[in-house]
């Protein structure tokens, strides 16, 4: 696109640009209907002049080029509006989409990353990592499955306090690019069947399948044999049918060499047809939609960066010759006439030139030319469009800030924090300290309050910051922290588990966790399958288990029990809450979190609230 990157707010760029993109496509619109009409008009001429020519006789045959020629002329231009009117319904979309996210109506819009979870992880489902309306389905906008993944191993597993650091540089730098990630989200209508990282690095890395050398050369010497020979068969049936006057000893030379010849490619084709067959497969099962990934690459080698790690990841797209952009669209070319070996006269008449044997050096020297860098070149690639995500983020989130890392003791400092996929101006912040003297806090609280809300606050936030992402708050600051929720526990019929065993099998697992790791751990409504007697005994042992570990974290509760637990850890942990109040029997919540024990249960009200005669 030519505008330059925005550097206003993002609700006036993206409303400029999108006012930008549907006037051009009214206009391109308005031009191809005009083409098509004007197209429609020369076949017409061309219908009358047919009649003129060979009714009448009253005009040369050859003027019925011109209107021929122009036909074929305006069937390009339509081409190229039709591919411009589509590049603009995805742009506007691109800029409606970013609106929605700005307003808060992003949800169940974009790639959710559902492939990507995994019930057993010790976050990602409590925490609405992927999924409708989760925060990879906020943050991406990859647009190869490269990045997605990438994206998705990032906010699987914090990264170390120094990448991170050198990724919030990269997101800086990408922030104001706006260009760049409508550029890339133009590119092609879909990525969700798009190249497969793993399976076309290692395709690349392989050894040759082919020998080279003067066995080359040989394959090609051969083949001027069989196209000789056809040759060959030609000359002879045009002598059969008069065409030619060859003598019968001429004739019968030319019968035999091209038997003889088709006996040889045939006998040829059969030795390599293992191999040829193999390296195709190979090759159909690792390439895939690689016209989209060049698409990419070429935007990516048009950028030049500042910032340490960007510049790295651009200077793995540095190759003598021709650029991987260009290498790709060579493989994707390649692809497309070994899949056109299945035309009929190919079938017909490749096996006699041995078409198969130099498809498969074409491609055997490709991937010896090109292949061992490709893991190299799809691993920027996917690391660009994660960066690019975050600095999506970044951008429509101007206000966010770039967590301070911290090293020593487990520590979790937020000032105003708030949940990132809450609407920003629906959002009520808060503070929240852990860390030093306390490290732990019993929330307590009635029913819709914000306890659960709150959690995931935290360990959303954390996530992101730990991801190279700017956070959702005034001011955050941190020490490396690994993770462990136990918050949307649920039972498995599959497993043969009942919510009780699911939720303590995960307690067990943040509590080994946190043997050898700085833990927050994140606990909603603690041991709630069980009696009070035993949840009161074994919440107290558990979370004693994980402070004596160093581990930090939040537990919420509603059985008031519990918050004893805070008293019998003593300065270690303290108490807080969130409070309702009932006006004209309705229910509302500040969603302020102030410290102390709730002194009252919304239950009844609830109950009241919803017609149940309690």
């Amino acid at each position: 696109m030519p505008d330059t990157p925005g550097a206003g707010q993002p609700k006036e760029e993206y409303t400029r640009r999108l006012g930008a993109r549907q006037g051009a496509l009214t206009v391109c619109e308005r031009s191809h209907i005009r083409l098509g009409n004007v197209r429609l008009l020369v076949v017409l001429v061309f219908a009358v002049m047919v009649v003129i020519v060979f009714t009448r006789a009253a005009l040369p045959a050859w003027w019925l080029l011109a209107p021929a020629a122009a036909f074929f002329w305006l069937g390009g231009r339509l081409e190229r509006r039709l591919n411009e009117r589509r590049r603009l319904s995805r742009a506007v979309a691109w800029c409606q989409r970013a609106l929605e996210r700005l307003d808060g109506r992003w949800a169940g819009r974009g790639e959710p990353g559902t492939r990507f979870l995994d019930d057993h992880h010790l976050y990602a489902a409590d925490l609405d990592i992927f999924g409708d309306a989760s925060l990879f389905q906020l943050l991406c906008g990859a647009r190869t499955r490269l990045g997605e993944e990438t994206l998705a191993s990032w906010l699987r597993s914090a990264a170390a306090p120094e990448t991170v650091r050198v990724r919030q540089t990269a997101v800086s730098e990408l922030a104001p690019l706006v260009d760049l990630r409508e550029d890339l989200a133009v590119l092609g209508e879909d990525a969700r069947a798009g190249v497969q990282a793993e399976p076309l690095a290692a395709w690349g890395e392989r050894p040759p399948l082919l020998p080279f050398g003067w066995r080359r050369a040989l394959a090609g010497l051969l083949s001027s044999v069989g196209a000789t020979a056809l040759a060959a068969l030609f000359v002879s049936l045009s002598a059969r049918d008069g065409l030619i006057q060859l003598d019968e000893l001429t004739l019968a030379g030319l019968q035999a060499y091209f038997l003889a010849s088709m006996i040889l490619m045939a006998f040829l084709g059969w030795r390599v047809h293992g191999r040829t067959s193999r390296i195709f497969r190979e090759a159909a099962a690792a390439a895939v939609d690689l016209g989209l990934l060049s698409g990419v690459l070429q935007r990516l080698e048009a950028e030049r960066f500042t910032s340490p790690r960007l510049a790295a990841l651009r200077a793995e797209l540095q190759v003598e010759g021709a650029p991987p952009s260009r290498r790709i669209a060579q493989l994707a070319r390649l692809m497309h006439l070994v899949e056109a070996r299945e035309h009929i006269l190919v079938r017909l008449f490749g096996p006699a030139v041995l078409l198969d044997l130099h498809f498969a050096y074409a491609l055997e020297g490709w991937r010896r030319r090109s292949g061992p860098a490709m893991r190299r070149w799809l691993n920027a690639v996917g690391e660009i469009e994660a960066l690019s995500s975050l600095a999506g983020f970044a951008y429509e989130r101007p206000l966010n800030v770039f967590p301070e890392l911290a090293v020593g003791a487990p520590g979790f400092a937020a000032e105003g924090v708030f949940h990132p996929l809450l609407p920003q101006q629906a959002a009520v912040p808060n503070d929240v300290r852990l860390g030093g003297e306390v490290q732990l806090i019993v929330v307590s609280g009635s029913n819709m309050s914000g306890k659960s809300t709150l959690l995931r606050t935290l360990g959303v936030n954390t996530v992101l910051a730990q991801a190279g992402a700017p956070v959702c708050a005034r001011r955050l600051q941190l020490s490396p922290l690994a993770v462990g929720a136990s918050i949307r526990i649920q039972d498995s019929l599959h497993e043969g588990t009942s919510r009780f065993y699911a939720e303590i099998t995960r307690l067990r697992q943040i509590m080994e966790l946190a043997g050898g790791t700085p833990v927050l751990f994140l606990v909603d409504e603690f041991l709630h399958g069980t009696n009070s007697h035993d949840r009161r005994i074994g919440a107290e042992a558990i979370v004693r288990g994980l402070v004596d570990r160093d581990a930090i974290g939040l537990v919420t509760t509603h059985d008031l029990a519990l918050a004893q637990i805070a008293d019998a850890l003593g300065p270690r942990a303290a108490n807080a809450h969130f409070e309702d109040t009932l006006e004209d029997g309705r229910l509302h919540f500040d969603y302020r979190l102030q410290p102390g024990v709730v002194r009252k249960s919304n239950a009844i009200e609830l109950m009241r609230s919803v017609g149940l005669d309690v």
